[in-house]
């Protein structure tokens, strides 16, 4: 396989237009004409994962976090961009998924959300348009005896999908009417005459990718020299983003629930805001680093807040609005979901050996002083 092909089957799992917009990533090293046969998975791409990734023979890492975070003036061996110069050099490529996996149906907070327990998880915050959600509806006004013709057309092209239904449409009677001008060529009525013409509103959903050659099929299709036709913007209906939150499926103490966190994420240390001693009725949880979706989480009155880190002042919002909080350490709470990434991608990719990395690590070492 090649680095293009995995690409699309990460898209499948991850789509990279769920990705925030400051986020950065998608193929970041090397060429998407790379032949694949090992992939590496990793949070992020050190020098231990690289040394890893060479004494392996790798010829793809699928990294978490971006291996280029900032616009590159250079790449030495001999400054900060060194790790890239070292990949280059050796050939391997570097896909990076952050928030797309982040935001992502079965994702790092989806993950988190199933630990918890949470029942029908919501998205907190930083809301995405779900892409399979991208769509538009075309209405073309057609002939009653060329409704059919246009109407095979348009679903020929791809439009007219639901779910898992095809040529999905709604046609509705009425009277068309037009004055053919000098220069025009009716294919209805004389130039200079007002026409009045029974004709068909067929309406249809498109999506993004096919609107192009769907509105080409159906002017060709169509009888009229200039078809009158809308073409509308539809609202998503599944907004995707950041964190989830709900209640859970059944309320529990912190104490067993902090076991159940340790024993999925593989937390040796956990830091507590607030109260430890409570039952646990409603929920929220954000890996890595969220910000201030905090603040929807306080607004919300949970119980619980999980996530990986939180800034000093956050911390003591979320003790004075007297809810908890655990924080695993950034990495920790996003580390667990690399297993479940890659029995989804070997899956998909039976020609490649994938491995989870061994050196890829949290960079915190916690200790009792």
């Amino acid at each position: 396989m090649k680095v293009k092909d995995i690409a699309s089957k990460i898209e499948k799992i991850a789509p990279l237009k769920l990705a925030q917009s400051w986020d950065n990533v998608g193929l970041l090293v090397g060429s998407i004409e790379q032949d694949v046969k090992k992939i590496l998975l990793t949070i992020d791409v050190t020098k231990a994962v690289l040394s890893e990734a060479k004494k392996t023979k790798t010829d793809l890492i699928i990294s978490y976090h971006p291996v280029i975070w900032d616009n590159l003036k250079k790449i030495t061996s001999d400054s900060p961009s060194d790790i890239v110069y070292q990949l280059v050099r050796s050939g391997i490529a570097v896909f990076s998924i952050h928030t797309a996996l982040d935001a992502a149906a079965g994702g790092v907070n989806d993950g988190l959300a199933d630990i918890i327990g949470i029942q029908n998880a919501k998205p907190i915050g930083d809301f995405v348009d779900d892409p399979a959600d991208n769509n538009y509806k075309l209405a073309v006004f057609v002939p009653v005896k060329s409704a059919a013709k246009v109407a095979a057309a348009v679903f020929a092209a791809g439009a007219g999908a639901i779910g898992n239904y095809s040529n999905c449409g709604f046609s509705s009677a009425g009277e068309g009417t037009f004055l053919p001008l000098e220069g025009s060529r009716p294919a209805i009525g004389k130039k200079g005459r007002t026409e009045k013409v029974e004709e068909v509103r067929f309406e249809t959903i498109v999506p993004a990718e096919k609107l192009a050659a769907v509105t080409a099929t159906m002017k060709k299709a169509h009888p009229y020299e200039t078809p009158a036709f809308d073409i509308v913007k539809l609202e998503s209906c599944c907004r995707l983003g950041l964190g989830r939150i709900g209640e859970l499926a059944e309320p529990i103490q912190l104490s067993r629930l902090i076991k159940r966190i340790k024993r999925y994420t593989g937390a040796k240390a956990i830091g507590i805001v607030g109260s430890e001693k409570r039952l646990v009725k409603t929920a929220a949880v954000c890996a890595g680093s969220c910000g201030a979706i905090i603040n929807s989480v306080i607004a919300a009155g949970c119980d619980l807040y999980l996530t990986g880190e939180l800034k000093h002042h956050q911390a003591l919002a979320a003790q004075e609005a007297g809810v908890t909080c655990l924080c695993l350490s950034h990495t920790v709470s996003e580390r667990f979901i690399l297993k479940k990434l890659a029995i989804l991608l070997q899956k998909e990719t039976k020609t490649t050996t994938i491995r989870l990395s061994l050196k890829d690590k949290d960079p915190f070492r916690w200790k009792q002083i």
